[in-house]
């Protein structure tokens, strides 16, 4: 079947809509340009870590917690922390760090001062691998990001980058 949107397509066009319920063509060109960004970002962000857990053996998300926890002064940090920080629920940090305990590469251990609150302590295992990991992420960064854009392009980026989160840190727009 052959329709006017084209063979086989059983979707009839849309109603006319008001032109003041469309972006104009500078407001396109933006969003297209954020699109582009978001899902390159995502894109790069996915090859690496899957090189890293195809060289290593680590999951993404147990890549963030170990990395986490090996940056970090103490090697430890409170669940809370790691929720936070990491983006994920708590339901989720808890499966993770459980998977990771299980593993031998964390240890869970209550506060000295606060019952409530529960710590994530990394392993000699778990900073080893952790330390692995790392490696293999600077690695795939190297091939994936300092290579296409050299050292000038990755500096400009960071530097980019870091404008935005200071931006973003202002707090929400009103």
């Amino acid at each position: 079947m052959r329709t006017e949107q084209g063979e086989g397509s059983p979707v009839d066009p849309p109603a006319e809509r008001p032109q003041e319920d469309c972006p104009g063509a500078e407001d396109r060109e933006l969003l297209q340009h954020w699109h582009a960004m978001q899902s390159g970002f995502r894109r790069l962000n996915d090859r690496l870590l899957a090189e890293v857990a195809a060289g290593t053996g680590v999951a993404a998300s147990s890549f963030q917690v170990l990395w986490h926890l090996l940056a970090a002064p103490s090697r430890s940090a409170p669940m809370r922390e790691l929720t936070e920080t990491l983006g994920f629920s708590t339901a989720g940090t808890t499966k993770v760090v459980d998977r990771l305990a299980q593993q031998g590469l964390v240890d869970r251990r209550p506060s000295r001062t606060d019952r409530r609150v529960v710590y994530a302590v990394l392993t000699e295992e778990g900073a080893a691998t952790a330390t692995a990991a790392a490696r293999a992420l600077a690695g795939a960064l190297r091939r994936h990001l300092v290579a296409p854009l050299g050292p000038e392009g990755c500096a400009a980026l960071l530097g980019a980058l870091l404008t935005l989160e200071d931006a973003a840190a202002d707090g929400p727009a009103a």
